[in-house]
């Protein structure tokens, strides 16, 4: 069963999501600030999807989020706050988390975003629709789709859902210069006058789990002005 921690310290609104969720056959755990989802991961506990309000007593959703994929946790995030402003949203992407809803929303809004959530990772798993291959291989480096991660010698790299998704996405495109509006568009459906500045903390990531150097980029190229460009065998 596909289960989902909501941290959320309104617990009336928790509650109606747990009702909602499980009344759909999710398995949901509860729980009411940042700390306590960052113990609850640390411990072993694996879940599909995590919903994470941002405006958490102590420490916010932006800092639970960094502090999470800074711990090795890949599972998808979704921030839920009523913080929707472009910029609040590019804080969200930035911090690493992987889709953002602004509160108030409707229940079929978010079972939709969750759907798309777990579409998009069986996607990458899965290899379908003859669009993401289950691995790709450039200079001595592997990319599992499936497992979502850098293969590079016996060193074991991994990544989240949407960096799976980015580099899929650039890799699809390779030797072609990819806008960072383009890609907040097509990776993540953000469409509306979005700063970018989101695109960019993905792409430092990135380097550093395939770059040689991530100082002197050699596949993960800026184009100035425009965005980016991925090259397998530079010149």
């Amino acid at each position: 069963m596909i289960s989902i921690l909501i941290v959320e310290d309104e617990m009336h609104l928790a509650k109606g999501l747990q009702f909602n969720l499980e009344a759909e056959g999710y398995t949901t755990r509860v729980t009411e600030t940042g700390e306590a989802a960052i113990e609850l991961v640390s411990s072993g506990n694996e879940f599909d999807v995590v919903l994470l309000d941002v405006m958490l007593p102590g420490m916010d959703g932006f800092k639970v989020t960094r502090i999470l994929r800074d711990q090795g946790c890949y599972m998808p995030i979704m921030m839920l706050t009523a913080r929707g402003r472009p910029e609040d949203i590019v804080e969200g992407l930035s911090a690493g988390a992987d889709d953002y809803l602004s509160k108030p929303f409707e229940l079929a809004v978010l079972m939709a975003r969750i759907e798309g959530l777990l579409r998009r990772r069986e996607w990458i798993t899965s290899g379908q629709e003859g669009q993401a291959p289950e691995s790709y291989e450039f200079d001595d480096r592997t990319i599992d789709f499936s497992r979502q991660q850098v293969l590079i010698g016996n060193e074991v790299r991994n990544l989240t859902l949407m960096e799976t998704n980015l580099l899929r996405y650039l890799i699809q495109n390779e030797g072609r210069n990819v806008s960072r509006k383009h890609l907040l568009e097509e990776v993540w459906g953000v469409r509306e006058d979005t700063d970018t500045r989101a695109i960019d903390n993905f792409i430092v990531r990135l380097r550093r789990c395939i770059e040689p150097d991530p100082t002197q980029p050699r596949h993960l190229l800026t184009v100035r002005g425009v965005g980016y460009r991925f090259v397998a065998k530079p010149e």
